[in-house]
């Protein structure tokens, strides 16, 4: 475990501040709005172990790397969505079953996987699809 210094605990605190996924540079904006001095390769060296540690979901959106905290220990996926960010945690127990049974079917043993489903949230959809003809 990395040793805690008060720029981890900035992003730790940033991150935590905000539901949805979010780049280091847009991380890095907002604790420089709210006025600390903390670089953007120290935001990002923090998010890096973050994520290595559990502590935050990762994911590559459009050759980006995007941060969101979660609750360390717990295994879970995301629906995203690709207009909004919108992101909220679903349990996939098919995926699980299924994940363990092609891995066992071609001998791997714990394996690891992460999936995330991106859409259009209901809200999203709604404006995309225009004003009601009703």
């Amino acid at each position: 475990m990395k040793r805690n210094t008060w720029q981890r605990e900035a992003v730790r605190t940033a991150l935590s501040e905000n539901e949805n996924f979010v780049s280091a540079q847009a991380l890095h904006g907002a604790l420089r709005e709210s006025g600390s001095s903390i670089g953007l390769a120290t935001v990002y060296r923090a998010l890096a172990d973050l994520a290595d540690e559990g502590e935050a979901d990762s994911l590559q959106q459009e050759g980006e790397a995007l941060y969101r905290a979660c609750t360390p220990g717990s295994h879970h996926h995301h629906l995203i969505c690709r207009n909004c960010g919108l992101t909220v945690e679903i349990e996939a127990t098919a995926v699980e079953d299924w994940a363990r049974q092609v891995a066992s079917q071609h001998g791997f043993t714990r394996a690891e996987h992460v999936v995330d489903v991106f859409g259009l949230c209901e809200r999203c959809s709604k404006l995309q699809a225009g004003p009601s003809s009703s």
